[in-house]
């Protein structure tokens, strides 16, 4: 559940001061600003490091438009919040719960961060409108009992660390598109691989108090992954009553999310996130599912230094 935008108010004036064209100068400002509220994943219980309904580019919506747009920040900057979050008990699952927790976003010299939604970690390549990441992050797993009568006899998906590799890349100042691509390793757990590829920008109608970012996400998984989450192996089935399935590799979800952050004043400000997935592939075709879609909202209130 991303929030935890990085500044307030800041404007393109310098953008202006060089002769840009009306059209291209209003395109930057609203990249600008948008990128003024770059967001940092919040509740560090299971919502941001366990599978969510989320894009993954919604933990960290902004960041990069801030680097192209504010090159010149200062060298420690720091966000806290707290907040709930509404969100399937597992993937697949028709019952909902709401989770709440804090937000922490830390960054320092746009090297080293610790956020609860990238985890922690050091930019390792960058540039003006790129970078490239490495980070240590933390799986939750699925637990029997997140919901023991569908659960039952299936195990436990244990909690496990993981190494994020990730890469994010803006097209230009004038067309703020961002792409962005992570590839997750988790030791434990469910053992396994996932890619996440993304998009999004920022949407006409952003101002000085109100910035909001949308775009799609699809997730592809390793067959450990997809066995782990949505397979059932002879034992399981032996011990829960569904057949016995395999899953395998291959895409495992697509959406669309859309992340928005209002600003009460310099320090305070409110964000919400929401998103559609659609499971696909042999994720769709588990047994253990109850939905092939769903979708997660959430709301955070933050304080920014």
């Amino acid at each position: 559940m991303p929030f935890a935008p990085r500044r307030a108010y800041k404007t393109d004036q310098r953008i202006a001061a060089t002769g840009a064209s009306w059209r291209r100068h209003r395109a930057a400002r609203r990249a600008s600003l948008a990128a003024a509220c770059a967001l940092a994943a919040f509740a560090s219980s299971a919502a941001a490091q366990t599978p969510s309904p989320l894009g993954e580019w919604q933990y960290s919506a902004g960041i990069p438009l801030e680097k192209l747009f504010e090159p010149n920040r200062p060298p420690l900057e720091a966000r806290l919040g707290i907040g709930a979050t509404f969100e399937p008990r597992y993937d697949g699952s028709d019952r909902y719960h709401m989770l709440e927790g804090p937000s922490i976003d830390i960054r320092y010299k746009d090297i080293l961060f610790g956020s609860t939604g990238e985890g922690f970690g050091v930019n390792v390549l960058q540039g003006p409108n790129w970078r490239v990441s490495v980070a240590a992050a933390y799986d939750l797993g699925r637990r029997g009992h997140d919901d023991p009568s569908r659960l039952n006899g299936l195990g436990n998906i244990n909690p496990a660390p993981e190494m994020k590799l990730a890469a994010e890349y803006v097209v230009s100042k004038a067309f703020p598109l961002v792409f962005r691509a992570a590839f997750t390793r988790s030791f434990g757990g469910a053992n396994g691989w996932t890619a996440d590829l993304g998009a999004y920008m920022p949407l006409p109608g952003s101002n000085e108090s109100f910035y909001w970012f949308a775009g799609p996400s699809v997730t592809f998984a390793d067959s450990n992954y997809m066995q782990s989450w949505f397979g059932v192996t002879p034992q399981q089935a032996a011990a829960s009553g569904y057949r016995q399935y395999g899953a395998s590799a291959g895409l495992k979800s697509a959406g669309f999310g859309i992340t928005m952050v209002y600003f009460v004043n310099k320090h305070w400000f409110v964000s919400a996130d929401g998103a559609l997935r659609r499971l696909l592939g042999s994720a769709a075709d588990s047994p253990i599912i109850q939905t092939k879609t769903d979708g997660v909202c959430d709301v955070s209130i933050n304080y920014q230094f």
